[in-house]
C-alpha cells in the first residue's frame, strides 16, 4: 500500500500517482488547474466543528486525532474504495496545512492503511 502526503502548496510531481485533495475548504491561492487532483473528496475532512476547535487547541492533537478517527468511522464504506486504489498504485492525500506532522490527512493515512490491514485479514 502506497500513500504519501503532500502540502497541495508544493509543485505537483508525475511521481505523486493519483492526487487526492483531502481538505474541506479550497486552499487559498490555488487554481484548480495548478491542483492537478484527481479527486477532491471534502466528505472526509474534519467535520467544520473539529476542525474549528483544532484550529483553537492546536496542542490536543491527540484529542483531535481520536476525534477525526470517530468522524472517519462514519466513512468507512466510502474510503474503502481509496483505501484499495492504494493497494494497486500510489496515492497522494493532499492538504493545505503548514504544520506536517499534525494535520488531518496525517490521520487520515493511518485510517487508510488500518482499513488496508483489515482488508487484507
Amino acid at each position: 500500500m502506497t500513500i504519501q502526503l503532500k502540502r497541495i502548496y508544493d509543485d505537483a510531481s508525475s511521481d505523486d500517482g493519483y492526487r487526492v485533495l483531502v481538505d474541506k475548504l479550497w486552499p487559498r491561492g490555488i487554481s484548480k488547474d495548478a491542483a492537478r487532483l484527481d479527486e477532491w473528496i471534502k466528505d472526509i475532512a474534519p467535520s467544520d466543528e473539529l476542525r474549528q476547535w483544532f484550529h483553537s487547541n492546536r496542542s490536543e492533537w491527540g484529542e483531535f486525532r481520536n476525534r477525526y478517527l470517530h468522524e472517519l468511522k462514519e466513512h468507512k464504506e466510502d474510503l474503502r474504495d481509496l483505501a484499495s486504489r492504494a493497494s494497486s498504485e500510489k496515492v497522494t492525500l493532499l492538504y493545505s496545512s503548514k504544520d506536517t506532522e499534525h494535520n488531518n490527512a496525517v490521520v487520515l493515512k493511518e485510517y487508510l492503511n488500518k482499513l488496508h490491514s483489515e482488508q487484507c485479514n
